[in-house]
């Protein structure tokens, strides 16, 4: 493990210098104002796993079937959140007019791709006040997949402020709920344009069960 350490810091500061010879060969002035010590010591320090996250939908590595599908999920409760009504597409006329092969609609599903025809069935699910029939989406899989981070990226792209709270801290129903509600109440203070909240809970298999 130590060997494993050293090299991996020895790894680090080889990429950093060839980061730091790269930007300033290609910054040749010199810039008014120097970035503290402290930030490029903790830069230097963080771990890979911090330094390189994914920030945006399109630098998600994870299966695009569960992206699109937990991305429309969330989209879907635009009109009660934000007040949005769904931008309907229109069809081009050449499609309406001369579908292809002639074929009856039930024959042209068949061609539809499976993020499509699961698109459509949420957007078939939905209550009487439009809101998604599901009202939580459960991430499962093995340790280090991604979950976390794909459910902080799409908060983050759908226009969320992405709240996390671990349910394997908490021993006590009560506890328990207290956080899930005051995670959900509580608002963001910071900035002019306040933004719903979408709790995230990490572990929700450590959560306690009610005795």
């Amino acid at each position: 493990r130590r060997h494993v350490l050293e090299a991996s810091q020895q790894l680090t500061e080889i990429i950093n210098s060839c980061l730091e010879s790269e930007t300033s060969t290609e910054n040749l002035e010199p810039s008014g104002e120097a970035e503290p010590a402290d930030e490029e010591e903790s830069a230097l320090h963080c771990l890979w796993v911090d330094k390189f996250t994914p920030r945006r939908y399109m630098e998600l590595l994870s299966d695009d079937y569960t992206n699109r599908c937990l991305l429309k999920w969330l989209k879907l409760w635009d009109t009660v959140v934000f007040g949005k009504e769904k931008a309907v597409k229109k069809a081009k006329p050449s499609t309406e007019a001369h579908p292809p092969f002639n074929q009856p609609r039930e024959q042209q599903n068949k061609w539809k791709t499976k993020v499509q025809l699961t698109e459509e069935i949420l957007e078939a699910e939905l209550d009487q006040y439009k809101r998604p029939k599901y009202k939580v989406a459960l991430l499962c899989g093995p340790p280090g997949l991604g979950k976390t981070t794909l459910a902080h990226v799409i908060a983050k792209h759908a226009g969320y402020n992405a709240v996390e709270m671990n349910a394997s801290d908490d021993r006590s129903p009560e506890v328990f709920k207290t956080r899930i509600e005051a995670a959900t109440q509580m608002k963001s203070v910071l900035g002019a344009n306040e933004k719903p909240n979408c709790l995230i809970i990490d572990e929700i298999d450590g959560a306690p069960a009610v005795s």
